[in-house]
């Protein structure tokens, strides 16, 4: 048995790290000089490709760590399959600044597309497996929206790898659709379905 307290703690030091680690890919050109203000303001706007993955990562992993938080259980200790697959969740969680960078410089390709939808897939689905088996689940309709919240990533992850195939440069705006998440906090559970 494993203490949650610390396997918490160490997901906290791992989120953080991994939002953190977001921005570095958006900056200007270490050879970028402007004149005046306009020629920085044009700068500025020419970062938008690497800004909107920025976004939609800081945006998936802060309402992954969200989702986290608010599933309560009572047990202190877990057993060594849920930390396996909390360990296989931390290493997703840790991939996706390296997909955000491949996403922001090549987002008009495929692969690209592929490679950070299929990561933000795996975290969703790896979520789900870990709500399964998380021992002493406090009950409730926080149990339901982070189920919600990760079958919404689901879809927007599929139809991002979907949409790579017809048009990459609007494939990554699918992902937006996980903040739809946040918004489903305004529907009810439907009564008479069990955790």
């Amino acid at each position: 048995m494993y203490s949650k307290a610390r396997l918490d703690a160490l997901s906290d030091g791992i989120f953080a790290v991994a939002m953190t680690l977001l921005i570095l890919d958006v900056r200007l050109p270490d050879d970028f000089h402007p004149n005046d203000g306009i020629e920085l303001m044009h700068g500025l706007l020419a970062l938008w490709p690497k800004f909107l993955p920025y976004v939609l990562s800081f945006g998936v992993l802060g309402l992954r760590w969200l989702a986290n938080i608010e599933v309560r259980t009572r047990a202190e200790y877990v057993n060594r399959e849920f930390v396996y697959w909390w360990l296989l969740y931390l290493f997703l969680i840790t991939c996706v600044p390296f997909a955000t960078i491949v996403v922001g410089r090549f987002a008009h390709l495929a692969p690209a597309i592929w490679l950070y939808a299929g990561d933000t897939l795996l975290i969703a689905a790896v979520g789900l497996r870990l709500i399964k088996i998380a021992p002493h689940l406090e009950q409730g309709d926080h149990l339901w929206h982070r189920q919600m919240s990760a079958v919404v990533l689901i879809v927007a992850s599929l139809l991002a790898i979907v949409l790579s195939l017809v048009n990459s440069r609007i494939a990554l705006w699918a992902l937006a659709l996980n903040f739809a998440g946040p918004l489903m906090r305004h529907w009810r559970r439907p009564s008479g379905v069990s955790d």
